[in-house]
């Protein structure tokens, strides 16, 4: 009896819950083999070939594409496949950072501009390509005499500094400005009328 009784049992493979032990192990193994396939899938992304500003316009000539592992994080930034025509940046961008994809508008949609300016006094060391800087206008009031200094633009970043180290210049600077377009008609206004204006390194806050 007792050898008979051990004959008849089913054998280990055709019971149910063995089955369903393979299938779950062999679902854990495939799981975890998509799950490293993804992790090691790059895709081409942009990058900032040099420091972009915003109101400037960008094209391919001013990106680089990198082979990047971003996973889900892709959206947020600039594919290879995603550049268009008529792009401005809206905000800075370092050299070598990724692009974020908000950081790049339609020229039509841009809320700021670029302006030149001369400041009449020297332009710290520290302004530089990317700074936030303040623009300050003393209204002339006379062919000698300048009124009060008061801030005219109090968020404009630095595109470019052009420093007149001549002598006769007495340390004077161009500088390449971007600004709010809001700000626009009060900037140029104060160039005509002959204000003396100057650049000057934001406060901390406001970098």
């Amino acid at each position: 009896m007792v050898s008979e009784s051990r004959s008849s049992r089913r054998p280990a493979w055709a019971d149910l819950r063995f089955l369903v032990g393979i299938v779950l192990v062999v679902a854990s193994v495939g799981g975890v083999w998509i799950v490293v396939s993804a992790a090691r899938q790059t895709q081409p992304m942009y990058v900032a070939a040099r420091a972009i500003v915003p109101g400037e316009p960008v094209d391919a000539a001013d990106l680089a594409v990198v082979e990047v592992t971003l996973g889900a994080a892709s959206d947020a930034y600039l594919h290879a496949d995603q550049l268009e025509e008529g792009l401005v940046a809206t905000r800075t961008v370092a050299a070598g950072e990724l692009v974020p994809a908000d950081a790049l508008v339609s020229d039509e949609s841009a809320q700021s501009t670029t302006v030149v300016v001369r400041s009449a006094v020297d332009v710290p060391g520290s302004v530089v390509a990317g700074s936030t800087v303040e623009l300050w206008a003393a209204p002339r009031l006379d062919q000698s005499r300048y009124d009060t200094p008061r801030i005219l633009v109090a968020d404009a970043t630095v595109v470019g500094v052009t420093r007149d180290e001549s002598p006769l210049a007495g340390g004077t600077a161009a500088v390449e400005l971007v600004i709010p377009r809001a700000d626009v008609a009060a900037a140029l206004a104060a160039i005509a009328d002959g204000a003396a204006l100057s650049v000057v390194p934001a406060a901390p806050g406001q970098r």
